[in-house]
């Protein structure tokens, strides 16, 4: 499956997402098309073999709309500056036009000037034909396709009032010509479209930060020399040498040299990172103190920072389950609004006996103040800002349902390896036997373990480094499976394992009994160290919890949601890390291909998130409502999870689910007004307050409602910005 992104030009509202979604998922090798209205993009997942990019733009092209694809970020922002643009001088086109047509309809209709009606029609025609061009090529894309949208809405008002002024003026009929109407009707939708492009600007600015952050030249070694070249010129394997201050051009791997660096942008951790050889780095994140040099891994679109930009992209293109009521709405509503101003005109003209023109300023005002455009950019703009906020933070949201459904979460279950522990057993304790120094056990114990590439061994030699002990040579390696290993040094015998291996060795462990349970009741692994059957020793390893570890947990809880851990570890083991972190409900000695249907049983209560580092827990997120994937940014936690935490700290799974609520509460403040908005507009655009107080709505401030709703509903997803997580 293939998947391309298509910018979309002529879009109005919810319905023509509809129709574009409805055309492209038409077709057989089309297998999902999320059209958004707010992003003014197409997601399409299509096989390439039975269509091409070029016959999916054809499909969109043939239902009235243009497009283009979507392929460098920088040049489309470019293209949206410039649209903006245009928009901007439309906008101040119509306005002096528009503005001298008001002040001769609205000042001089008692005592008119000469060819005062000529020079109003003149005035509204350029208008009504040039700048309104656009709504007649959406009603008519609109009718081809079967349907209506606010285009339809906007069309048909305006050419009532300018068509209904043209009769009055050529004939000379009886009655008020209403140019003023439509020029301004039209200039303020025009200025709403305008604003709204600009409120929708703000709310993907998080994309627009995160592009501006690469660094755009890299110092690389080549053949020897030390030159400067553009950041697209670097290929994988480059030797790039970064200096302090520096930003980082790529993704790499140090080889040479150690600093200190700001990993923010990616993380959203403000504490800079120590970076040592062999360490990974990330490419426009900032060198803050020592120069090094890394090794070119991941370039161009590989970069984190790319994939991190695509990530939000998509995110903000996938629709949230709640959008698609808002759609079916829209799809409704349009025909609905034209039968009320049919029917409002009928009432006022045949059956109230008003006036032609009174009726008609009734409808007319009825079709305007309906446009659901509110009502579309309710939800994709809430995400938007929703989305942008958590990767401002390091938590990357893969999409407006995994945005929607992790609010309703009761279930969180943990990994525990390398999720609420460090990942990395670290030596807590070397306990020895009367007589023997603690040196000499540490000593023995790292000489045997030296060329081990077990995580337990490599825990001890890491331990006997940092206490600068000389190592001894060994001979007669051997590994005894599952219970440790022997080695001579010298003439003697050593063992080095676990208490069942000790016991076969017939060494007596019972002067140090208790402290071996004590320690196994905390979770930790004991190793035995003996010279024959002479006891020496013992060393307690554990992976320790993460230090933010008990409080994430605490704030789950705080949010009334279920904590469960899960790990192959035995039972012991498992209950006494989980006490540690403040969790309760253990699922000990499950074997990585078992997690998922653990996942799948708890399911059957409610929603499931699964939080692992992304590697062997992929079965297990993927069959998770949410699968919330740890790891900074490795490429698997990047592909698993619907949430990725980009920094391995676990306070970041609550403030997700705290996002979710967030933007939830503002789709559902959005859709309330919005809904409101046309639930009370349209009764008072039709007249009804007229029968009591003798006040009619005038087109022209229906136009005005419409356009400072939507723009009321896009700054009010602004506002979620302003929120702390």
């Amino acid at each position: 499956m293939a998947k391309t992104t298509i910018k979309i030009t002529g879009m109005h509202c919810a319905s023509c997402t509809k129709i574009i979604s409805k055309a492209l998922e038409k077709h057989e090798a089309v297998s999902q098309a999320t059209v958004n209205f707010a992003t003014e993009k197409a997601a399409i997942d299509f096989n390439s073999k039975n269509i091409s990019e070029e016959g999916l733009l054809q499909i969109i092209k043939d239902k009235g709309y243009e497009g283009h694809f979507v392929k460098d970020l920088a040049q489309e922002k470019e293209k949206s500056k410039k649209e903006l643009n245009n928009l901007k001088n439309k906008v101040l086109f119509s306005a002096i036009l528009a503005i001298p047509s008001l002040i001769l309809g609205m000042f001089f209709m008692k005592n008119p000037i000469p060819f005062q009606d000529y020079i109003m029609w003149a005035l509204a025609t350029p208008i009504q034909f040039y700048v309104g061009k656009q709504f007649y090529v959406g009603a008519w894309a609109a009718l081809k396709n079967k349907t209506s949208n606010m285009d339809t809405l906007i069309a048909m008002g305006t050419s009532a009032a300018y068509f209904y002024s043209v009769y009055v003026v050529l004939l000379g009929a009886q009655g008020h010509q209403y140019f003023e109407a439509s020029a301004v009707l039209i200039t303020l939708v025009i200025l709403g479209k305008y604003l709204e492009a600009i409120a929708k600007g703000k709310t993907s600015e998080a994309i627009s930060k995160l592009m501006k952050l690469g660094a755009k030249t890299a110092l690389v070694i080549r053949d020897g020399k030390e030159i400067k070249i553009p950041i697209d010129t670097v290929v994988k394997g480059d030797l790039v040498i970064v200096k302090p201050g520096e930003k980082i051009p790529v993704d790499g791997m140090i080889v040479k040299g150690h600093s200190a660096i700001d990993e923010s942008m990616v993380t959203g951790e403000s504490i800079p990172t120590e970076k040592k050889k062999g360490d990974n780095v990330i490419g426009s994140t900032i060198n803050k103190t020592g120069s090094f040099t890394f090794k070119a891994t991941h370039v161009g679109s590989e970069t984190t920072l790319s994939r991190i930009v695509k990530l939000i992209e998509e995110a903000q293109t996938k629709k949230a389950p709640i959008q698609r009521f808002a759609d079916q709405i829209s799809s409704y509503f349009v025909p609905i609004v034209i039968l009320i101003a049919v029917a409002t005109f009928l009432i006022w003209n045949l059956v109230v006996g008003a006036a032609v023109g009174f009726a008609l300023i009734a409808a007319v005002a009825v079709l305007v103040i309906a446009c659901p455009c509110a009502l579309g950019l309710a939800t994709p703009t809430a995400i938007m800002v929703g989305t942008g906020l958590g990767a401002k933070q390091g938590i990357l949201i893969k999409g407006g349902d995994a945005l929607e459904t992790a609010h309703k979460l009761k279930y969180v279950i943990f990994d525990k390896t390398g999720t609420i522990t460090k990942g990395k057993p670290e030596v807590t304790d070397v306990v020895v036997a009367k007589g023997i120094k603690e040196s000499d056990v540490l000593q023995i114990a790292g000489s045997i373990e030296k060329n081990s590439e077990h995580p337990l061994a490599e825990a001890i030699v890491e331990e006997a480094k940092s206490k600068k002990v000389s190592w001894k040579n060994i001979t007669g390696f051997k590994a005894i499976v599952g219970k440790g290993v022997e080695a001579k040094i010298g003439s003697k015998k050593y063992y080095l394992g676990n208490p069942k291996l000790m016991k076969e060795k017939n060494v007596d462990l019972t002067p140090l009994n208790s402290k071996i349970t004590s320690l196994e009741q905390e979770g930790k692994t004991t190793m035995v160290l003996s010279q024959g059957t002479s006891l020496l020793g013992i060393i307690a390893v554990a992976d320790e919890i993460k230090a933010d570890s008990p409080t994430a947990i605490k704030m789950l809880q705080e949010l009334d949601i279920e904590t469960y851990m899960i790990t192959g570890d035995n039972e012991r083991t498992a209950h006494a890390i989980a006490k540690k972190a403040g969790i309760k409900n253990v699922f000990a000695e499950v074997l990585p291909e078992d997690k998922a249907n653990y996942v799948k049983k708890l399911q059957q209560k409610g929603k499931v998130a699964m939080v692992g580092d992304g590697i062997n827990d992929a079965p297990a997120l993927a069959q998770a409502d949410i699968g919330i994937a740890m790891g900074s940014g490795t490429d698997v936690a990047m592909e698993t999870g619907d949430i990725v935490l980009m920094k391995d700290s676990l306070l970041d799974v609550p403030k997700a689910i705290k996002l979710s609520k967030l933007t939830m509460a503002k789709i559902r403040q959005n859709m309330f007004w919005a809904l409101f908005y046309n639930t009370l507009g349209i009764p008072v655009a039709a007249g009804v307050l007229y029968v009591w107080t003798g006040w009619l709505l005038n087109p022209m401030l229906a136009g005005g409602a419409m356009a400072a709703s939507s723009v009321s509903v896009i700054t009010n997803s602004l506002l979620l910005k302003r929120k702390k997580l």
